[in-house]
């Protein structure tokens, strides 16, 4: 006769407490991260939808649901070739391609050199680090403050190069309505070049140090070591350090905002201070939810091929 202390028995017993404790052990992970997957369902995905739907309204300072269709982005369009004079939405494209074009490349080719330097074991990388890294810590509005006032021409750079006897120089580029966008691109490959820096140095250490010394063995030069072996292994990375700065340069709103002192006159518009201006301040929310929708499918546009060449099945 079978008794409680029979392994057989014993298992019985205790097997329902046993699958009570394993589902309780997987779903504690789903009710910890419940409360902030519901928050970005809300607050990012469905103000994505809410930004979509009124972009087909006529709404102006306040929402309404008087669909229009494709009104908005008529508009959007049209204004896209309007050159003479330039529309505020063909400024913003024409500087998006310059301050994206500028912030995006330099810090690509910034980060890889510094990561390159520091990955030599150089006597003060411990120092060299984070000092590349501090900008991050800086947000944007203080960021844009600070190259302002450097590059103000009555107390900056200017200033203090005439008071060291050279009268004859002049850098106005911030209060200069046709350069005040390489400004901005200033201001940001500053901030952002010591992250990619970061991301670069961290790929670079995790290569297999077996496929450096096969190279030096074959007689590989440093530059064909790097061209050849290093980069492409360090593809993903360049491909997500490319993803986040176009993301950034896209978005980027408060930067512009504090190094041109509030924009003058449109001179640095971007599709961000476009949509804010059009949404909140000109009273055409249809307008700014459609260039909104623009810019979304703008990164959509460069996010989707990525991850879709990345998380697909290979043969």
């Amino acid at each position: 006769m079978a008794t409680a202390t029979d392994p057989i028995v014993a298992y019985v017993v205790q097997s329902p407490r046993r699958d009570m404790k394993d589902r309780l052990r997987d779903w504690i992970p789903r009710l910890v991260l419940a409360p902030s997957f519901a928050l970005i369902l809300i607050f990012v995905y469905g103000f994505n939808l809410w930004t979509l739907l009124i972009s087909f309204t006529n709404s102006k300072a306040f929402t309404n649901f008087n669909f229009i269709g494709w009104a908005n982005y008529a508009r959007l369009w049209s204004w896209t070739f309007q050159i003479d004079p330039p529309s505020n939405w063909y400024t913003a494209l024409v500087n998006m391609v310059l301050f994206g074009g500028l912030y995006v490349i330099s810090c690509l080719v910034l980060g890889l050199a510094l990561a390159i330097l520091l990955d030599q074991k150089i006597r003060g990388e411990g120092i060299l680090r984070p000092l590349y890294l501090y900008p991050l810590a800086l947000s944007f509005i203080v960021t844009g403050t600070a190259w302002k006032l450097f590059l103000d021409p009555g107390i900056g750079l200017e200033r203090a190069v005439h008071d060291l006897g050279w009268t004859s120089f002049h850098f106005d580029w911030v209060v200069n309505p046709r350069m005040m966008i390489y400004c901005v691109a200033i201001a940001g490959i500053w901030q952002t070049s010591g992250f990619v820096m970061a991301m670069f140095l961290a790929a670079l250490r995790g290569i297999d140090s077996e496929i450096l010394k096969a190279a030096q063995i074959d007689g590989a030069s440093a530059y064909a070591t790097y061209r050849r072996i290093i980069i492409p292994i360090m593809r993903p990375v360049f491909m997500s350090a490319l993803i986040i700065l176009t993301h950034m340069a896209i978005k980027s709103y408060d930067l512009v905002l504090s190094v041109t002192g509030k924009n003058p006159g449109g001179a640095a518009e971007l599709p961000s201070t476009f949509m804010y201006s059009y949404t909140f301040t000109r009273n055409q929310m249809g307008v700014g939810s459609a260039s909104a929708v623009v810019m979304l499918m703008t990164i959509a546009a460069i996010m989707i091929p990525y991850l879709y060449s990345e998380l697909r099945e290979k043969p």
